[in-house]
């Protein structure tokens, strides 16, 4: 593993998974992918985007599947999108002025109508590089300090780190020993439950993982990454919410009426010491 500074980091790539369908359907939402479902008028996958320029990291990879075509229409013309525009009629001679800071790098690769996340990795093999690499799903939404999981991803030496989260709704979970996911489980055994909320971090060989495009990436490789003894949970206390309902959806919208949307308040993270502290502390449950 590279024992980069962080001027180096802000090169890592990021893959958004956009391949997903949306499955909500009533007069004011079609079904579209569920990553351009909008939250106060501009697509959940570009706030999310917003979470990781914060920190820097502005070089994404958008896995698309279902309607390929609408996400790589949007980012073709996100520059007419995202800025003001100034335009003389009698020529048609547009310029732009834009209206926040820009510097993205924005690559959207189909990487097939039908794949699983895990197919969907594995087919941008080629765009890593052989390097460190981000993945995060394309429907949620938390104020993670990603610099904080990119030292904890670097403090324990193993392929993947999973940020570990506060459920909505108890589900299956994950026995995590220290820092280390133990075991997974289809049942909650306590309180101290944790899930999967994405914001991962893996080594280019977690693509070795990656072998079967019908197995769900929480089925199979992360189940074998924990058992193998590579996959490390860093734990989040922060805004997180999914983005599975419409009711989910238009609660996401209230919150972003704010000044500040609370997954971009990183001031309020509420990070427990033991997320950075390299492996230690007593077991937890964490569910994916």
């Amino acid at each position: 593993m590279k024992n980069a500074e962080h001027k180096e980091d802000c090169v890592l790539k990021t893959i958004v998974l956009a391949g997903g369908l949306g499955s909500w359907v009533n007069d004011d939402l079609v079904r579209i992918p569920k990553s351009m479902v909008e939250v106060v008028g501009r697509p959940i996958i570009v706030r999310i985007m917003d979470i990781y320029s914060h920190f820097g990291y502005q070089d994404f990879i958008v896995a698309t599947g279902y309607k390929s075509l609408l996400i790589k229409q949007f980012f073709a013309n996100y520059n007419l999108i995202a800025n003001d525009i100034t335009v003389v009629l009698d020529s048609g001679q547009m310029t732009l002025r834009p209206a926040s800071p820009g510097g993205w790098s924005v690559s959207v690769v189909d990487t097939g109508p039908d794949q699983l996340p895990s197919g969907r990795i594995q087919r941008l093999k080629e765009w890593l590089d052989g390097e460190t690499f981000m993945v995060t799903y394309g429907d949620g939404l938390g104020n993670v300090d990603i610099d904080a999981l990119l030292t904890f991803h670097r403090s324990h030496g193993k392929l993947a780190t999973m940020t570990a989260v506060r459920p909505h709704a108890q589900v299956g979970c994950v026995d995590i020993r220290g820092d280390r996911v133990h075991t997974f489980s289809d049942t909650v055994q306590n309180s101290e439950t944790w899930i999967n909320g994405g914001f991962f971090v893996f080594e280019p060989d977690v693509l070795d993982y990656l072998t079967d495009d019908a197995m769900p990436l929480e089925k199979g490789p992360l189940p074998q990454m924990a058992r193998d003894g590579n996959l490390m949970a860093y734990r989040h206390f922060g805004f997180w919410h999914p983005m599975d309902t419409l009711r989910d959806r238009n609660k996401l919208c209230k919150l972003a009426a704010g000044d500040v949307p609370p997954w971009l308040n990183f001031d309020n993270t509420e990070q427990s010491p033991t997320a950075t502290s390299g492996i230690g502390g007593k077991p937890h449950i964490v569910s994916v």
